[in-house]
C-alpha cells in the first residue's frame, strides 16, 4: 500500500511538472467521457426505435390481409343492396364472393384441413363425437366442420365425427 500511495504522489508531481502534458491528458478523458456518453445514448436510441419498430409491426401485421378482407365486404355490401335480386342471382353472388374469399385464403397461406376417411389426429383434429363402425378405430368418419391453418400451424382444428369398434 505505502508502493501505491508513493507512486500516485509521484505521478502527481510528473502532472505538476508538466502542465501542458497534464492539459493533454484532460483534454483526452473528456474526449473519451464524451465518446461513451454518445454511445450510450446512442445505444439506448437504437433500443428505442427497435422497441417502436416492433409496436408499430405487431400492430400493422394484419393490414394486408384486412385491406383483403374489406374487398369481400364490400362485394357483400352490394348484394345486400340489390332490390330485384332473385335466388339464382344471389347463389353466383355468393360463389363470386367465396371465390374471392378463397383467393385470400390462398394469397395468404390459409388451407383448409379436411381429414374425411383420415386417421384422428388430434394436432389436426378435435373429436365431436365417438361412432361403433366396420371401418378400423379412430378413422374420421365425418366432417363436422373445417379446420384451418396458416403456414403449417392450426388456426383452428376440424371438428369431426371419429369410429370405434363395436
Amino acid at each position: 500500500m505505502v508502493k501505491k500511495n508513493t507512486k500516485s504522489t509521484s505521478k502527481s508531481k510528473i502532472d505538476v511538472k508538466n502542465p501542458e502534458k497534464s492539459n493533454l491528458q484532460n483534454e483526452k478523458i473528456a474526449e473519451l467521457e464524451a465518446a461513451i456518453l454518445y454511445g450510450k445514448a446512442e445505444a439506448e436510441n437504437v433500443r428505442k426505435r427497435s422497441v417502436e419498430e416492433t409496436e408499430k409491426t405487431r400492430k400493422y401485421a394484419i393490414e394486408k390481409i384486412c385491406l383483403e378482407i374489406l374487398l369481400v365486404k364490400d362485394s357483400l355490401d352490394a348484394a345486400i343492396e340489390v332490390e330485384t335480386a332473385t335466388v339464382e342471382s344471389y347463389k353466383d353472388g355468393v360463389e363470386l364472393t367465396l371465390k374471392q374469399l378463397v383467393s385470400i385464403f390462398d394469397k395468404f397461406n390459409i388451407k383448409p384441413i379436411d381429414p374425411q376417411d383420415e386417421v384422428f389426429d388430434p394436432n389436426f383434429h378435435q373429436a365431436m363425437a365417438m361412432v361403433e363402425s366396420e371401418k378400423i378405430a379412430n378413422q374420421v368418419l365425418s366432417v363436422i366442420q373445417k379446420g384451418y391453418k396458416l403456414n403449417d400451424r392450426v388456426l383452428r382444428p376440424a371438428l369431426v365425427t371419429v369410429s370405434k369398434k363395436k
